[in-house]
């Protein structure tokens, strides 16, 4: 078999098939897509709302709950509590399958109909404002998160404790503002930082302690700026720097911003990796082309996803156990053979095109089914009768298919619809990764939706608050701040001002989506591009950085190459894998 060129049905440029994609395709017994693998990705993120949260009547008892589905979506929603019990049944939804309709048409029709749950949450405590979350404590809007404990503003962490403002963050206790904050202590405004403690303004670190502003150091301690200090020193630095100052920090950024700058950066993060490219990839094996992947093996086109998983392609969200998905997102908890859906788990298995199911198995356009086997649309079949049906549904998907407001084609083998998602896409992740405006993104056929937040009147405006936090009191709790970049209203919660004082740290003045962005500048997006080191010989191209030793390639320029996240253009000096390693030991 060899490969083969396509042409997106999205996008209309050019994609390429290779032999190993239809071997898999093969085996998952699907026809090869029809979108290329960036399109189909955006397609499935347009089904991920992650942090945006919600005020919204429960359907069934007009209360008002906390939700990632906005009000004005006309889909039925349950509190996650009664919709995860017994007191209802997706089956009453069932309904037989209409061989004069396009399939699509049938299944957008039962997705608006069957309720959907609030949120993804399980065992909060004293946790209200958070979603897509388990094992939450004391926890003020925290998402797609795991075992936190004090924690505020913090999207995408595990084993958290203590700390604001982070992006993917595991096992970090008392930090602030930072991505990739990992197995630390104390870590401040710091991005990509492993195993340290009282690190502030850093990036690039691993195993160092009492650094301030420096960059791709290894196993170091008392260094300010990259350059080593006694500890006297080192502390007589810090008790100079303001860091209850908000003028203070705001210097210091522009300065270590651009310091960063002035140094290498690895093509790619990667630990521990064989036979794998792609961004943020750590302890796998034959990973391609895939973004934020933890124990992962023979995967490509995947997104966030943690291990142990396997034998996956266009997979996003989740892991855990699970094998051969394929364009689905939001499944994990040991699933297989899951195509074409969207938040089935735990346990689900031979599952294709259904939404919201959990540990079911053998079902086929289905939503918000528990524990069921062998249905159709909500409605149960023998097996005999159900793999006869599923057979013909196919066959007629392919003969009867169906055509989005862009004109794009839907047969057996594509996902959802962007039109079908209830989300905007400036709520969900695809807005994180590949931001639009809003005429960009209607123009692709995308959904936008201005705010449907509660808006308050503001008491006080960012820029006049108290600049160090020394000179804060407690009546601003009660006040009403209006952002300084969007002009919407926040508070400071109790937690939070505790914790600005014990590090100490001044008020922000952004409002958390607007600090969430500011965060998100330094998240590389999962696309890819075929690049070459940077590195000149004796310094790197444009001659901002000098290497401290001589590398394997002299004075010539490195020859390698490679597919990097660093899109043509960025103002970081990118290095391969080995002239990285020779500078930073």
């Amino acid at each position: 078999m060899t490969s083969e060129n396509k042409i997106c049905q999205n996008c209309k440029n050019q994609f390429v098939i290779e032999p190993d994609d239809f071997n898999f395709y093969e085996k998952i017994k699907v026809p090869p897509p029809t979108w290329c693998p960036e399109c189909r990705m955006v397609r499935r993120f347009i089904w991920r709302n992650q942090h945006h949260l919600f005020s919204r009547k429960d359907s069934r008892t007009s209360e008002m709950i906390f939700s990632t589905i906005p009000q004005s979506v006309s889909i039925p929603v349950y509190e996650v509590s009664f919709w995860n019990s017994d007191g209802w049944d997706p089956m009453q939804y069932g309904r037989d399958y209409d061989f004069s309709r396009p399939f699509f048409e049938q299944f957008r029709e039962l997705l608006y109909e069957v309720p959907w749950p609030s949120r993804g949450v399980l065992n909060l405590v004293n946790s209200d404002y958070s979603a897509n979350a388990s094992d939450l404590k004391n926890c003020y809007l925290c998402f797609d998160s795991g075992n936190l404990e004090n924690c505020g503003y913090v999207v995408t962490a595990e084993g958290t404790k203590d700390s604001f403002d982070l992006y993917q963050s595991r096992h970090a206790e008392l930090s602030y503002e930072g991505y990739m904050v990992d197995e630390a202590y104390r870590s401040h405004l710091s991005v990509n930082v492993e195993d340290c403690s009282e690190v502030w303004f850093s990036r690039n670190m691993i195993g160092c302690q009492n650094c301030f502003g420096c960059v791709n150091l290894r196993n170091k301690s008392y260094y300010v700026f990259n350059q080593p200090y006694s500890k006297e020193a080192y502390r007589e630095f810090m008790a100079q720097f303001q860091s209850g100052s908000y003028a203070a920090i705001e210097a210091m950024k522009a300065r270590v911003y651009a310091l960063w700058l002035q140094y290498p950066m690895r093509f790619t993060l990667g630990i521990n990796n064989v036979n794998s490219d792609g961004e943020h990839i750590e302890h796998s094996k034959n990973v391609r082309d895939s973004f934020m992947v933890h124990d992962g093996e023979n995967l490509r086109y995947c997104q966030i996803l943690g291990g142990p998983v396997a034998d996956c392609y266009d997979y996003t969200v989740w892991g855990e156990n699970s094998s051969l998905i394929y364009d689905s997102l939001q499944v994990g908890k040991s699933s297989e053979r899951v195509k074409f859906s969207n938040g089935c788990w735990p346990a689900s298995n031979d599952i294709e095109y259904s939404m919201h199911s959990r540990s079911s198995l053998n079902i086929f356009g289905c939503v918000g089914l528990k524990k069921k086997q062998y249905c159709i649309f909500n409605k149960q079949y023998s097996k005999e009768d159900y793999f006869k049906l599923r057979e013909k549904i196919i066959n007629q998907m392919n003969e009867r298919s169906f055509t989005d407001k862009q004109g794009r084609v839907y047969k057996y083998g594509e996902f959802f619809p962007p039109e079908f998602s209830p989300f905007a896409y400036n709520e969900t992740i695809a807005q994180d990764f590949f931001p639009l405006s809003k005429a960009e993104a209607e123009a692709k056929g995308f959904l936008w939706r201005e705010s449907e937040r509660r808006e308050f009147e503001t008491t006080i405006n960012a820029a006049d608050l108290r600049d160090d936090i020394k000179d804060v009191q407690d009546p601003i709790l009660k006040e009403i701040i209006k952002c300084a970049d969007c002009g919407k209203a926040y508070r400071v919660i109790k937690m939070e001002l505790d914790f600005y004082r014990r590090i100490p740290l001044p008020l922000p003045r952004l409002c958390p989506d607007c600090r969430f962005k500011e965060r998100f500048k330094f998240v590389n997006p999962p696309k890819f591009w075929d690049a070459k080191c940077q590195c000149a010989g004796e310094t790197d191209e444009r001659k901002i950085y000098k290497n401290d030793v001589k590398h394997f390639h002299g004075a010539d320029h490195c020859p390698n190459e490679f597919k990097t996240s660093y899109a043509p253009g960025r103002p970081e000096i990118v290095y391969c894998e080995s002239c990285y390693k020779t500078e930073v030991v």
